[in-house]
């Protein structure tokens, strides 16, 4: 899988779980930025893993502030 269509998954999951226009996010758009605390990020790490089917190292897990770093820890992940 490509990064733009990874990109792409993760702005549609990331959109659909924070309620927010997918045409606003970006690589750059930082998670906090959206109004998520530490329980919607932890939502959308299991909506990532159960999409891409990987499992995210739980110490990348602090590292994840925008939805580039989503996308750069799941094409990491095993």
């Amino acid at each position: 899988m490509s990064h733009d269509q990874i990109l792409e998954k993760v702005i549609g999951l990331t959109a659909d779980e924070l309620e927010v226009d997918p045409s606003t996010l970006g690589e750059d758009t930082e998670f906090k930025s959206l109004g998520a605390d530490s329980f919607d990020l932890l939502e959308l790490v299991t909506s990532f893993e159960d999409e891409f089917g990987k499992e995210l190292p739980d110490d990348e897990l602090q590292s994840i502030v925008t939805i580039g770093d989503a996308v750069k820890t799941i094409e990491s992940a095993q």
